[in-house]
């Protein structure tokens, strides 16, 4: 569950540079650089598979009655549970 625990902050980081990349569709450019460019790479290459990855192993989890709210926060779970929803409608437009 350790190892769960990690992921999911992990997708978290990443669901927030997911964020940032749709914000940069509708702010002024922004200056190219590495940063800009791991922001884009996390948020919309990794964050989607992570986060999809993520989710399947919780779900997984609460079927076979593990204790998965002793070990990740429910506001994380509930957090990338809204963002995987939000991914799947603004990447499949």
């Amino acid at each position: 569950m350790r190892k769960l625990l990690f992921f999911s902050r992990v997708a978290f980081i990443c669901n927030i540079c997911f964020l940032l990349t749709w914000l940069m569709r509708y702010l002024p450019p922004m200056q190219q650089g590495h940063i800009a460019s791991t922001v884009v790479i996390l948020g919309i290459g990794l964050s989607v598979i992570l986060n999809v990855i993520i989710n399947f192993f919780i779900i997984v989890s609460l079927l076979q009655r593990k204790p998965v709210r002793e070990h990740i926060p429910v506001w994380l779970i509930i957090a990338n549970v809204l963002f995987m929803i939000a991914q799947l409608i603004l990447l499949i437009k």
